[in-house]
């Protein structure tokens, strides 16, 4: 399964490979990562859409997680990529217009990623 993980803190690609390292040295997951909603929307373009799954921050400078997640569900369709957006602030606001928007999860900072190897298993 191909992922994209969305987020402007560089250091979450370390963070992922290294939680994530039996599953990428076995093949079941790859990562690919861009540190801004603008170069997830490049990344989308240039590769065909092949992220099964798209996680994504919601505070971005520039083009934030919630624009994205809305140019995502309005542009890319088929097979329309599962959405899971990350915030460190749980508000209801944020929660609220990330579903309106068409996310199918939402995970709060820090993230538990025995939570998200789990939900991850459903998707696979």
């Amino acid at each position: 399964m191909k992922i994209l993980v969305v987020d402007d803190e560089h250091d979450v690609k370390t963070l992922f490979q290294q939680r994530f390292r039996k599953e990428i040295k076995t093949g079941n997951m790859d990562f690919v990562f861009a540190f801004s909603g603008e170069e997830a929307i490049t990344y989308l373009n240039e590769n065909n859409q092949e992220a099964v799954l798209i996680l994504s921050d919601i505070n971005m400078p520039g083009m934030s997680g919630l624009e994205l997640l809305d140019h995502i569900k309005r542009k890319f369709h088929a097979p329309p990529p599962v959405v899971m957006m990350i915030t460190a602030y749980g508000d209801d606001e944020n929660f609220n217009t990330a579903k309106r928007l068409g996310a199918d999860d939402f995970l709060t900072k820090p993230l538990d990623f025995n939570l998200l190897k789990d939900k991850l298993k459903t998707i696979i």
